[in-house]
């Protein structure tokens, strides 16, 4: 490997790898190909550009442009390619589908089908715990396990790994695939729950908890999920799949009440609001397949909390912008209208 196509580069986890394959891998010259959605932001890099800028590269263009995408990789001698580009929030994929289908799905084929024709390119997929769906009792997520997505998101994902999975029987593409927990850390759009807490809370504005708050989430800090993938890449066995997660459970309410804790918040700030459509109520992956490899979390889920939110105390000129804009818009058509539960 020498020369790395990181889709979706500009994004939250996509930027964090970013930074630390060019850390980590001298001699490396890293690719970044981003459409520049809302939350792909070139203000996500500007240290990258800054510091890298003999080995880093930026291409604005996205991963359905089937042209666009195959002229880059011949223009940069691209020979792997890693694709984190994708639609990720549940609640955006409830009010418009659409989207997630045409860049997790459509996009995804894009990608494969300019790896095969352009001399069957190493392919890495990011993919996500919400494939396997709810997970009953004490039950762990295997790799093998059937899929079982339950929103338009998690739908679009188990779509494109059962893609990438085909091009590799087919075609004998080298591709793996990660599976990730919920990342949390630097860079990520307020929209998902630890940031939007954290800038609410900051705010002095109410959080608002999805029903009961008692779902269970395995929360990893972005950069320990960032060496999992950066492992498989280089080690993990092609065809496989591996899950990346710190393997421990908590409540979204034990999590809030780790974030009001580390800002000095007091509790009386959390709101339950009706839940979301669908919501699964428990994710939960065994991952010892990756840790076999050679790879542990640095990071427990209350650490990965408590860095995170140190994060946006410290970083306010990245996330105030952004609550400014189109953010508001969202953020009154998912919350504005939903029911305060006693």
């Amino acid at each position: 490997m020498q020369n790395i196509f990181v889709t979706g580069g500009a994004g939250f986890i996509g930027c964090n790898y970013v930074r630390l394959l060019l850390e980590k891998h001298p001699n490396y010259r890293v690719i970044v190909f981003d459409k520049l959605t809302y939350a792909g932001r070139l203000e996500n890099l500007q240290d990258v550009a800054a510091v890298y800028a003999d080995r880093y590269t930026f291409v604005q263009g996205d991963i359905c442009d089937a042209q666009m995408v195959e002229a880059t990789i011949q223009q940069h001698d691209v020979d792997t390619i890693v694709n984190f580009a994708a639609e990720t929030h549940v609640d955006r994929s409830i009010l418009e589908p659409d989207a997630f289908v045409k860049t997790d799905v459509f996009g995804t084929y894009t990608l494969l089908e300019a790896a095969r024709k352009l001399g069957n390119l190493r392919y890495h997929q990011i993919s996500t715990d919400e494939v396997y769906g709810h997970i009953e009792g004490d039950q762990r997520s295997e790799e093998g396990d059937k899929l079982h997505p339950r929103s338009p998101y998690s739908a679009s994902k188990a779509s494109a790994d059962h893609f990438v999975h085909a091009y590799h029987i087919t075609y004998g593409l080298p591709i793996t695939i990660s599976r990730g927990a919920n990342n949390i850390g630097p860079y990520q759009y307020p929209e998902k729950v630890v940031p939007l807490f954290v800038t609410n809370a900051l705010n002095d504005q109410r959080l608002p908890v999805y029903g009961d708050g008692k779902q269970m989430r395995d929360y990893q800090y972005v950069v320990d999920h960032c060496e999992g993938i950066d492992l498989i890449l280089h080690k993990g066995e092609i065809g496989e799949v591996y899950n990346v997660g710190t393997g421990q459970e908590m409540t979204n309410l034990e999590m809030v009440e780790i974030l009001l804790d580390e800002l000095g918040k007091p509790r009386s700030l959390i709101q339950h609001v009706e839940d979301r459509q669908g919501h699964d109520r428990r994710y939960c992956m065994d991952v010892r397949k990756i840790m076999a490899l050679g790879w542990e979390p640095s990071h427990t889920p209350e650490e990965a909390i408590r860095a995170t939110v140190r994060w946006y105390v410290d970083n306010r000129w990245w996330w105030e912008p952004i609550r400014s804009g189109e953010f508001r818009q969202y953020y009154e058509r998912v919350y504005g209208n939903r029911k305060v539960l006693a």
